[in-house]
């Protein structure tokens, strides 16, 4: 249970999400090509993790994840959500589950958000926002996006991280007296690589692109990769999305100083997937290959927690814990209760924000899912298991870590991958809700067009 804080002493919340950013994509991971001067800042000033997983490697089951600390076999959400998301036949993907906002708008905090939601029926507020200011679909053009606002369709000029920065940029200022959540949800570096801000892409025509090997094509590759690898356009255009919104990062972090805010102000800033750009041969996420892939860029993102006084300064945490954590972590740190009766499967890891050491850092293990494929990851070994016909998938890490051997089937490690295999078992056998069992809906990484209990 969260030690009780008094309201007054709970501080302001940005969460700062991004869409598609590989944790490769950050100066501060150790990437001497991309330029990201904010985020740099942000890690320098704050805690940042080099092992947080999402729960699921694609956006809109990933989203559901964070927002109610269920997993997608919980809380039905088991892809990008393709049909139902404006427009008479708008469905409420998420009207059964209890959001952290549910909980911060009981106690108190005004509740807002600006940029992508894509968890369906994006015209109306709900989960406790009280300020929305949302993407129709959860993608698109990056110049005269369809946005919602005030529940109304409309097309906002502009290049669209802009417009979700002043949008978040008003929502401070008209709110900053108030105890407030902020959700800044930026549609970068999603696809597609062009319409950046042509001073950016140019900027990068001399990049050498070290963390972004162009490998031969992938067996499995499907989608993004036929017209990506190997164009240097494209790697321009996905360097240019990071760094403006990069840079747009830094106009909020501005505005808070400005405001008085920022020792008052929690802020996180996370992606909702990974991303690959020609890595082991494929440009995109779980739904790049066919089958769905589990790979470290797929289900590994960005993530830092920044407030000076109260989260140490330039440190790196390496505990691996999942986006299914980030619920119960953030309302321990706000002193605020879990919803009860959820069967919630993450812990929180506030001890990892006061730099001390996790009490299950020595025997951590996470799980994702996608539809049929779902993955135990230990500190040393990934084992990815595709119902109900394979091929599954046996990675010792800690000799592997690009994930290049595949040990499954061998004879020698029979006794680990059953080992793991059980593991995994066992654990969905515990949080699967019988009613959005991945295993029991088709899930081809092609989009989702109506709700589970739909």
């Amino acid at each position: 249970m969260p030690t009780e804080r008094p309201a007054e002493d709970r501080p302001n919340v940005i969460f700062i999400l991004t869409d598609d950013q590989g944790p490769w994509a950050m100066g501060c991971a150790g990437n001497p090509d991309i330029r990201t001067p904010s985020l740099d800042a942000l890690a320098a000033d704050g805690t940042r993790f080099e092992n947080f997983f999402v729960a699921s490697p694609v956006c809109s089951p990933s989203r559901a994840t964070y927002l109610t600390g269920r997993i997608p076999s919980q809380h039905g959400v088991h892809d990008w959500i393709k049909e139902g998301n404006v427009g008479p036949d708008a469905a409420p993907y998420m009207k059964s589950e209890t959001a952290y906002t549910d909980v911060l708008a009981a106690n108190g905090y005004l509740c807002g958000i600006s940029g992508k939601w894509h968890l369906g029926d994006s015209q109306r507020l709900q989960h406790g926002f009280k300020h929305w200011f949302v993407h129709q679909r959860g993608g698109g053009d990056y110049n005269n996006a369809p946005m919602v606002r005030d529940g109304e369709l409309v097309n906002e000029p502009g290049y669209v991280t802009n417009v979700i920065t002043d949008e978040a940029l008003k929502f401070l200022d008209a709110h900053h007296e108030e105890r407030f959540y902020l959700s800044v949800h930026y549609t970068a570096p999603h696809s597609p690589w062009t319409g950046h801000p042509q001073d950016v892409v140019d900027s990068y025509d001399d990049c050498p692109f070290s963390c972004c090997p162009q490998e031969p094509r992938h067996p499995w590759a499907i989608g993004l990769t036929d017209r990506c690898l190997g164009d240097r356009e494209m790697l321009k255009g996905y360097h240019a999305a990071v760094t403006a919104m990069d840079a747009d990062v830094g106009r909020i972090l501005k505005r808070v100083e400005e405001l008085g805010l920022r020792q008052d102000t929690l802020v996180i800033f996370a992606s909702d997937n990974g991303f690959s750009c020609g890595q082991h041969g494929f440009w995109g996420k779980g739904n790049g290959t066919n089958p769905l892939n589990m790979y470290e860029n797929s289900v590994k993102v960005p993530f830092i927690v920044s407030r000076p006084g109260s989260i140490p300064s330039g440190r790196v945490e390496s505990a691996i814990v999942s986006a299914y954590d980030f619920m119960p972590t953030l309302l321990d740190y706000l002193g605020l209760p879990l919803p009860a009766g959820r069967n919630l499967p993450g812990v929180s890891f506030l001890p990892a924000l006061r730099g001390e050491k996790l009490p299950r850092q020595e025997a951590v293990v996470v799980y994702d899912e996608y539809g049929p494929v779902r993955m135990v990851r230990t500190v040393d070994w990934k084992y990815v298991h595709r119902h109900a016909d394979g091929p599954h998938e046996l990675f010792h890490l800690a000799e592997d870590p690009d994930e290049r051997v595949n040990l499954a089937g061998e004879a020698a490690y029979s006794s680990r991958m059953k080992e793991l295999k059980g593991l995994l078992l066992d654990w969905f056998a515990r949080y699967v809700d019988p009613k959005a069992d991945g295993l029991t809906i088709e899930v081809t990484g092609s989009g989702q067009v109506k709700p589970v209990w739909a």
